[in-house]
């Protein structure tokens, strides 16, 4: 270092040597902390998950609210319903799938109120304000304008839902054995499954592999067997989203099954002991509604035009137009394709859009990038036929049967959350093909269960 004594006063030191006195001073003033964004997701469903997970390196922090505290497979919802799997084999908590995620916090809550002026959401006497809102909520439940159809025939969309259906079904199996009534027997051993969509079809051919062989040796006086299960669908075929060469395969296998498949036979009532379609009333001990869906009521609190199905439009960025910093995607959202078409609502597209929106956002907080549009890439449509049995559309390649059920077992193992799902879940699995057996088959109390719960 130089000697600096005798080169007279202090301020001859800035003069002679400006460059080396300003790195100084810079070099004195600690940085600021970066200006961090605030991020909340609402639902922890696949588009929410996805998302969280894709924000793990941004500047940011993130909130994740859902009102329950773990993440539901709902493809496997009906087996759950039909007991071949556990609640718990489908559903893992959302803190152990982001525990690893230090920017990510998880709150239990149901939002209440959203304010886009203030960039606020309210949950109960609880405001949150943020930068940027992903709505992810999903969708419900959607009777088609006759709700007063939910407390007969209950749908599929939660583990309460499973859950209940499974009681239900299970009872009328009981409530038979017991009855000295041959035609309350008939009832009670007819299940009406509305809707011959991917849900419906499953879970009629889950029913029918139950009654045919898990239950049919179990009970003294009434043979499961007989059961009747009709699945209806309103228009000229299930599985309409499949090429028509698919879907009579599907009928046809159902049939194989001993499902009565009912085409061009609309629902017209449905009361507690019976559905009326196609101008007869049949009666039954159950009825599972699979025939609508509708985008969650989150949407309602944006104040924005929602469509038939009470969906957002996003536009290629996911963004709601019209709306700074909010996005939408999964089935709350209606997002085209680059036809025009509406993307389905379906597990694959909920993932790929949030992982889309997790790597965009991040990236614009990083370097203010504009994101390329997305890009739905369609990984095929499967349906599960009963046992051994499946149909898979690629577009261009379809596929029917064994290998069809094989892929589609495979698929659904690997997207469950959690190694140890995976496992029990193909452990159970394997087991259940050797010996037709199926373990949880527990009759729960519902809670605030009346007489129209109950068959």
């Amino acid at each position: 270092m130089a000697d600096l004594r005798g080169i007279g006063p202090p301020w001859a030191i800035v003069i002679l040597f400006p460059n080396t006195i300003a790195k100084s001073l810079v070099n004195s003033v600690p940085n600021p902390s970066p200006v961090r964004t605030r991020i909340v997701i609402i639902g922890a469903g696949f588009a929410g998950v996805a998302v969280a997970r894709g924000l793990v390196r941004a500047c940011a922090d993130v909130m994740l609210i859902d009102r329950d505290n773990f993440h539901l497979f709902q493809p496997l919802l009906y087996q759950v319903a039909t007991a071949a799997l556990s609640p718990s084999d489908i559903a893992e908590p959302i803190r152990r799938m982001l525990r690893g995620q230090e920017n990510c916090e998880v709150v239990l809550g149901e939002v209440t109120a959203i304010d886009t002026q203030k960039r606020q959401i309210g949950m109960g006497a609880e405001t949150v304000t943020y930068d940027i809102l992903v709505l992810a909520a999903g969708a419900t439940r959607s009777y088609l304008g006759h709700d007063e159809w939910e407390q007969f025939a209950p749908s599929l969309k939660t583990l309460e839902d499973a859950l209940a259906i499974r009681t239900r079904l299970l009872l009328c199996f009981e409530r038979a054995e017991t009855s000295r009534n041959p035609q309350e027997q008939a009832r009670l051993m007819t299940v009406v499954v509305i809707g011959g969509g991917p849900s419906g079809v499953e879970l009629a051919g889950s029913i029918a592999e139950l009654v045919r062989h898990t239950l049919a040796k179990d009970f003294r006086r009434i043979s499961p067997a007989a059961t009747r299960i009709i699945l209806l669908e309103a228009g000229s075929r299930i599985l309409a989203e499949f090429p028509e060469a698919l879907s009579r395969y599907a009928a046809q296998r159902l049939a194989g099954l001993g499902v009565e498949v009912r085409e061009n036979c609309a629902v017209k009532a449905i009361t507690a002991a019976a559905v009326q379609a196609d101008g007869a009333e049949i009666p039954a001990g159950l009825m599972v509604w699979a025939a609508g869906v509708k985008a969650s009521p989150l949407a309602q609190m944006l104040g924005v035009k929602t469509d038939k199905h009470g969906r957002i439009a996003a536009g290629s960025d996911l963004a709601v137009a019209g709306l700074s910093g909010v996005y939408a995607l999964g089935d709350l959202a209606c997002v085209e394709d680059t036809m025009g078409k509406p993307l389905p609502g379906l597990a694959q597209v909920a993932k790929q859009q949030g992982t889309y929106l997790g790597r965009s956002l991040a990236a614009k907080i990083e370097t203010g990038a504009t994101p390329m549009p997305f890009a739905f890439h369609d990984r095929g449509n499967v349906a599960i036929v009963g046992r051994h049995s499946a149909v898979v559309d690629f577009g261009t390649i379809q596929l029917r049967g064994f290998a069809a059920w094989l892929l589609w077992a495979v698929v659904h193992i690997w997207l469950l959350a959690g190694l140890q799902h995976r496992v029990l879940v193909a452990i159970q699995w394997a087991w259940r093909y050797v010996t037709y057996d199926r373990g949880a088959r527990q009759i729960m109390p519902m809670p605030g269960a009346d007489g129209s719960a109950r068959p």
